[in-house]
Formats: C-alpha cells, structure tokens, sequence
C-alpha cells in the first residue's frame, strides 16, 4: 500500500469521522485475507463522493477508484485523486458529441490501467450504477463492472491471482445530516454460476464476451438488491421501516420491557428482515399483503398525526437525562462564572459557518445525494478557518489590551491557542447540548398529546396489536435474516456498537 494513500486514508478517516456520529463496519471476516488476494468492490451510489470516502476508509486493503474524468479538474479534489492512484473514466455523457472511435480508445485506456491495478494485488471500488441518486432502488447498472472483472482475470493469471467480487452495503439513517449515522457493510465474495465463473480468452469474440458480461452484470445487479435492501419506490420504503418499529415496540410491550434504543446495526437489520418477508409474501399471496399495506398506512398517518412513535403508545418519555442535567449545570456555571462562556462562545463562533453551510448545501446541491458531500468537503475547511481566524482575532485583541492595560500577561499566542481551542470544543458542547434540549421539548409534547388524546392511543395500541400477528402469521415458515427476541431486539451474533438515535 503506497505511502502516499496511507496519508490520505487517515485524513479522510477524521473528515468522515467528524461528519457521522456512529460508523458501524461489518463483514470485514467474510474478507479474504490471503496474500495477494485482488478483486472489485461493487455497491451501489446514493450518497456522492460520501460513498467512496467510506469505502476507502474503512477497507483493509489497497482500493483503486474509477472515476469520472471531469472530477479531476477541481483543484483540491483533482490532487488527492491523482495521489490516491484514482483512474479517470470517461463516459459519452460526459464528452458529448466527441469522436465514438476516441471514446471508446479513452474508455479502454482506463479498462486496461483498473484491471492492471486489480492484477497487481489491488481492490477497484466500482459504482455499476454509474451516476450516484436519491432513489431506494437501484438504477439501471453499466456493463463496466463486469468487463472490468473479466479483464483483470485475464491478467491476473499471469500473478497467479484470482480476483473476486465482494457486494457492498452503504447504509445511511440521515445522509445528507451532519452527525448521523451509516453502516457499511462487507458481504461474502461473490460465487459465480460455472457459465460465468471462466477466463475468457484474449482473442474471445465481442458478441460472446458481449453476452458473458451481460449475464454476469445481472448477477451483480440480483446481488446488490438484496445486499443494499432496494424497495420500489420511496412510499413502501417508509412503510417497511414503520413496520419494523411497530414489531420491535409490540414485542417489547408483550414482554414488558425496554429494549433500548436502536443501534444503526439492528435498523438495518430489521429492515432487512420486514423486506424479505414482504417480498417473499407478495409472490405467494398479494392479496394479503395489499390488504396489510392498507392497514399498516392507515395507522401510520394516525402516528403521524398525532406526532408519535410506535414506542410513545405504551410509555411516557423522559423528560430528560443525566447528561441533559450536567451540561445544564455546566452551562449555567460558565455563562455566570468563567469569561468566556464555553457553551456560549460555540454558539457565537459556529453558528454563522453552520448557517454559511446550510445555505452553501443548499445551492450547490442539486439532489440530497449531493448535500451531505458539499457539507463534508466545505466543512472540513470552513470550520478549521473559523477557528483559526477567532483564535488570530483574539491574540491581536489581547495584545491591544495588554497595550492599554500593561497589568495583563503578555501571552497572545496563548490567548490566541486558547480561544481557538475552545471555539471547537464550545461548539461540540453547543451540538450536543442543543440535541439534548430538542429531546426534552420532545419528551414533554409527548406527554401532553398522551393526555390529551388517550382514546385515540388506546385504539392505535390495538390496531399496532393486530397488524403485528398478523405480519408474524404470514412469514410464520418464512426463513428471515437475524433473530427476533423476545423483547423485540434483533441479534445476529455480530457485536454491534450502542448508538443513541431513535427506534
């Protein structure tokens, strides 16, 4: 692994670090961990640049990216592709009405340089999909993953490598929030049917090899469906994850207990779980599964309205928590007690780059794919130069004052270091401090809608009750991913890190 893509792998490891609370790997068993092995990293694209900077970060191995050329003529971007050994691709969309002949010479030029990089022990990242998008399905994929893969088998061989196929899982809570979760997910290497698991020859004719990668880019596109959990539109999406809470709350009802909070693992295990059995029961039996859908978005535009969640049927929520209290008490110390404020001073230092960004995100994005990419690269500069600039505005003002009051200590640098540092450190205090506070104001319109609207819960609680057995009794012989506890937690003998977001 170059020196070089060391360097830039941990950079990109703090700027993606900083973006999302929660990153949750798994698979990274399933892995081969044979030297030498090679390959292609397949997923699919909704997140822009986010998508690759999470697979480079958190693969263990050397991974070479395809991208689109027009990438490279950012300046900052465009250097740390090319010292991160990125491949520019060239697509007929992109260069318009040039020479088909030069097109296809630039587009075998980039084919030959990912599949030399693959044959010398190397992992290309490749979007099949070829453009990344806001849709819960995937979009038609390019043949060029499969011709990739066939290419640097051929040469390969001469390494006495195999290279192999491994599906990736990008999943994300809030994509384009700051702070939010995202599990990526490592799946086993692909097996291939024996009629696509060959080496073609290099002399093979174009409408055979044609074929092969036709054939092997529907198996990706059938692999990546169930690895990335695609539903058909957005409406049925949303249904699924509100039946995968209505299960999980009337479990834990049942068996009088508190499960917790969801860790971004066991989301996106859950949802695995309802998909596969909605699908596997809508071939079967559509007509019961229309007449559930039915019923499941009856209750959930009740829930809706009422501004609930399937949990809030069955118990008030606190009012707040041990947390919430001591940065209450710190806050109310600082703000009387030490100049400057910690908490107040990361409202006044951040909150202007924090607005600066929104409205940058909302300009320069197109689609909500785009918006958590614009936030992470404007970011990762826009910040640091605040701080840097209120720590440089506050060693000239000291030593202004110290001008006019020579009692002062002499020391702008340390003033200087100081502000800075805690211009970073107020404002995550301010972060969490504010989510903590939004919570609580939560906690207590809950309550009140409780009270208010007890009848309409008590009917909501019944009808959760029967959509339940009902789900349950359609997919009672149905194998489903993970296991299903009793108090509605869902297991898979993975250890899955402890998150603080919502069921």
């Amino acid at each position: 692994m170059p020196e070089t893509y060391r360097w830039i792998r941990q950079v990109l490891r703090f700027i993606v670090g900083a973006f999302f609370r929660e990153i949750n790997v798994t698979g990274l068993e399933s892995i081969p961990q044979k030297a030498g092995t090679c390959g292609l990293l397949v997923s699919w694209h909704p997140n822009g640049l986010v998508d690759p900077g999470l697979i480079v970060t958190q693969f263990p191995h050397h991974v070479v990216f395809g991208a689109r050329h027009g990438l490279f003529r950012y300046p900052v971007l465009g250097r740390v592709m090319r010292r991160m050994g990125t491949v520019p691709i060239y697509r007929a969309i992109d260069l318009g009405r040039s020479d088909p002949d030069a097109r296809r010479a630039a587009n075998k030029k980039s084919l030959e340089a990912l599949a030399t990089r693959v044959s010398e022990g190397s992992f290309s990242a490749l979007f099949p999909e070829g453009v990344s998008h806001d849709e819960p399905s995937l979009q038609e994929l390019r043949s060029g993953a499969a011709r990739l893969y066939y290419r640097a088998r051929q040469l390969a061989e001469a390494h006495g490598r195999a290279p192999v196929i491994i599906p990736v899982g990008l999943h994300y809570d809030k994509k384009q929030s700051f702070r939010s979760n995202v599990l990526v997910g490592f799946h086993e290497p692909m097996a291939l049917p024996e009629s696509l698991d060959v080496t073609p020859p290099i002399d093979e004719d174009p409408e055979v090899s044609s074929k092969r990668c036709a054939a092997l880019t529907r198996h990706i596109e059938d692999t990546l469906r169930d690895v990335v959990h695609a539903t058909d539109d957005w409406p049925l999406h949303h249904l699924l994850q509100r039946l995968r809470r209505l299960i999980r709350a009337e479990r834990a009802r049942r068996a009088d207990a508190d499960p917790g909070k969801t860790t971004i693992g066991e989301r996106v295990l859950g949802f695995a779980r309802v998909r596969a059995g909605y699908y596997a029961v809508l071939e079967q039996h559509p007509e019961k599964v229309a007449a559930l859908r039915t019923r499941l978005k009856a209750y959930d535009g009740d829930l809706r309205s009422l501004g609930l969640e399937d949990y809030d049927l069955d118990r008030n929520p606190r009012l707040g928590t041990r947390w919430l209290a001591v940065l209450t008490a710190l806050q109310f110390a600082v703000v009387f007690f030490v100049l400057p404020p910690i908490v107040l001073l990361g409202w006044l230092v951040n909150l202007p780059p924090a607005l600066l960004l929104l409205g940058v995100a909302r300009v320069a994005s197109r689609q909500k794919k785009d918006v958590a990419t614009v936030k992470l690269l404007f970011g990762a500069m826009l910040y640091p130069a605040t701080w840097l600039a209120v720590g440089v505005g506050a060693a000239f003002a000291h030593a202004a004052l110290h001008e006019v009051y020579p009692g002062l200590p002499d020391a702008p640098v340390l003033a200087g270091v100081t502000t800075g540092l805690l211009s970073a450190v107020g404002g995550m205090f301010a972060l969490r401090y504010t989510r903590l506070v939004q919570e609580a104001v939560r906690a207590i319109r809950v309550r009140l809608t409780r009270r208010r609207s007890w009848l309409s819960i008590a009917h909501l609680r019944v009808e959760r009750g029967g959509i339940h057995d009902d789900a349950v009794a359609m997919v009672e012989h149905i194998t489903l991913p993970g296991a299903l506890l009793d108090d509605g937690r869902l297991v898979t003998g993975v250890d899955l890190s402890d998150d603080d977001d919502d069921a």
